[in-house]
C-alpha cells in the first residue's frame, strides 16, 4: 500500500516518479507472465469408487478459466503451467492440483467423494430452476462479482494519517490477459444464466399445453419464436401466455414462408 500523508507530502515530482516506476514494473511483470507456457489438461471425473463418471462437474483454474464435464465425465481446460486446477460437484470440492506437478496432461482423472446414494437422488429429483440458479451463483460467485480493476483509495494504516492507493488494484490493472479472460468468462456465465431463465419460462410443456403442437412442428416453433431475455423477465404470466398464443397463430399462418421473410414486428419481443 502506498500511503499519501496529509501532513508530510513528498514533492510532487518525486511522487509522480515513484508512481511511474511502480506502473513500469507492473507492466514488465505482466508482460513476462503472458509468456508463460500454456497446456491443455484433459481427463475424466468419477465418483468416489470410480464406478460412474460425473456430468456437470465444475473445473476451475486459479487464473480464472473454467469448464464443466460432459455427459461422459470428460473435461478439457487450457491453463498456464503456473496455475492450479480444482473440481467441485454437489458442494464437494477437491484440493487444488498444481499444473506443473501433473504427470500426464492428457489423462488426469479425478475422483470426487460422492457416493451412489447421492447420485441416485440427484438423477431422480425434479429439476428446480431457482435452486440450480442459486447454486450456480454460489459456485461461480467470484466470476459473477468480477469488476474491472481501477485506482482504489484505501483507509490509512492504523494509527497513521492520510489515505492510500491499493497496490493490488494497480497491479491488476495491467494484467490485461487475465482481465480479458475474467470478463469473457463472466459474460458467458451471465448469458448462460439468461438462456436458462428463458428455457424455464418458455418451456415445451407450457407451449404444448397452450398451442397443442407436437413433434417437429413444436421444435421449429420453439426456435423461431424464442423470446428475448428482457421480455421474458419483465412480462406477466398472463401476457406471456398471450404472447405464445399470438406467436402460434402467426406461425401457423406463415409456416410455409422462409423464416427470413416472416413478419413478426407485431409480436412483443
Amino acid at each position: 500500500m502506498v500511503v499519501i500523508s496529509r501532513l508530510n507530502f513528498l514533492p510532487l515530482r518525486h511522487f509522480i516518479v515513484n508512481i511511474l516506476s511502480v506502473v513500469l514494473a507492473v507492466f514488465l511483470l505482466s508482460a513476462s507472465q503472458q509468456t508463460v507456457a500454456q497446456v491443455t489438461v484433459k481427463g475424466t471425473v468419477y465418483n468416489m469408487n470410480r464406478t460412474k463418471p460425473l456430468e456437470a462437474v465444475s473445473v476451475v483454474s486459479s487464473s480464472g478459466r473454467g469448464t464443466t464435464t460432459d455427459s461422459s465425465g470428460h473435461y478439457a481446460i487450457t491453463v498456464r503451467e503456473t496455475d492450479s486446477i480444482s473440481f467441485s460437484y454437489l458442494g464437494r470440492s477437491t484440493m487444488k492440483y498444481p499444473v506443473n506437478q501433473i504427470l500426464a496432461y492428457d489423462n488426469f482423472d479425478v475422483a470426487i467423494h460422492v457416493d451412489a446414494t447421492e447420485l441416485k437422488q440427484v438423477s431422480v429429483a425434479p429439476k428446480n430452476y431457482h435452486m440450480d440458479s442459486l447454486q450456480n451463483r454460489q459456485d461461480y460467485a467470484k466470476y459473477f462479482n468480477y469488476k474491472k480493476p481501477g485506482l482504489k483509495v484505501t483507509d490509512p494504516i492504523s494509527g497513521g494519517t492520510g489515505v492510500g492507493l491499493d497496490l493490488d488494484e494497480i497491479i491488476n490493472m495491467f494484467r490485461f490477459t487475465r482481465n480479458r479472460r475474467l470478463a469473457a468468462f463472466q459474460k458467458r456465465l451471465i448469458s448462460d444464466e439468461q438462456d436458462a431463465f428463458i428455457d424455464h419460462r418458455f418451456s415445451k410443456l407450457l407451449v404444448k399445453k397452450l398451442t397443442r403442437m407436437n413433434g417437429p412442428e413444436l421444435d421449429t416453433f420453439m426456435v423461431r419464436y424464442r423470446p428475448s431475455y428482457n421480455f421474458t423477465k419483465n412480462v406477466s404470466d398472463y401476457d406471456f401466455g398471450e404472447y405464445i398464443k399470438l406467436a402460434a397463430k402467426d406461425f401457423k399462418q406463415n409456416r410455409n414462408r422462409p423464416f427470413g421473410e416472416m413478419k413478426k414486428e407485431k409480436l412483443p419481443f
